[in-house]
Parts: structure tokens; C-alpha cells; sequence
């Protein structure tokens, strides 16, 4: 990258680009993939801290590997105990909880509340 900067015009004598106009490419091209990958990844991730501190005890829920289950307790050391069955548990990470297969599965039971 350092080169294409640095390279001035062509030795051919040909008009080329000032090295200003190559720069303010490259800037504009670093904006550009802020906007579009850097900045909403880091928003989902703030979303998701967020999801992960609100969950409760009684909360239903789906981890990302698309286990149902009720959170049953959350322990001190972010660990969930998720009831799948009753009588039937899992310890799992806070992390593990998927906050997108979660919501799609509240949806239709607030849909159902509602009726």
C-alpha cells in the first residue's frame, strides 16, 4: 500500500494522478468500510452486551445453538442454570444466549398474548 501512495506518474510522461488524489481515494475507501462493516458490528455487538445483561430469571430462551429452555438462575460468574425440561437442566455461558433466535421466538408468543 505504502508503494501505491508513494508511486508519482507514470514514467511515460502520460498525465497521472497527484499522490493527493490517491490519498483522498484511500481515505475515502477507509470511510466507506467504516460505515458499512465496522460500525454496524459494533452496534449488534453493544445490543447484544446489552440483551445479555437484561436477561432475568424466568426469562424464556434460545441459545445459539437452538436449545429451548427457561432461565432458571443466573450465577455470579456468567454462568446461566437454563431449565430445558422439568427437572432437566443446563449450565451455560451468558454469551450463548442468541439474542436474534430469542426474539423470533417471543414474537409469536406476544402475537398470541395479544389474541
Amino acid at each position: 500500500m505504502l508503494n501505491i501512495l508513494l508511486m508519482g506518474s507514470p514514467a511515460g510522461g502520460q498525465g497521472g494522478g497527484s499522490p493527493m488524489v490517491s490519498l483522498l481515494f484511500f481515505a475515502g475507501m477507509i470511510v466507506v468500510m467504516w460505515l458499512f462493516m465496522i460500525r454496524p458490528q459494533t452496534k449488534k455487538a453493544k445490543l447484544q452486551k446489552q440483551f445479555g445483561e437484561g436477561l432475568r430469571e424466568g426469562d424464556k430462551i434460545v441459545t445459539i445453538a437452538g436449545i429451548h429452555g427457561k432461565i432458571k438462575r443466573i450465577n455470579a460468574d456468567n454462568t446461566i442454570q437454563l431449565e430445558v425440561s422439568p427437572g432437566t437442566f443446563f449450565v451455560i455461558e451468558r454469551s450463548a444466549v442468541s439474542m436474534e433466535y430469542t426474539q423470533a421466538h417471543q414474537k409469536p408468543a406476544a402475537a398470541e398474548e395479544k389474541k
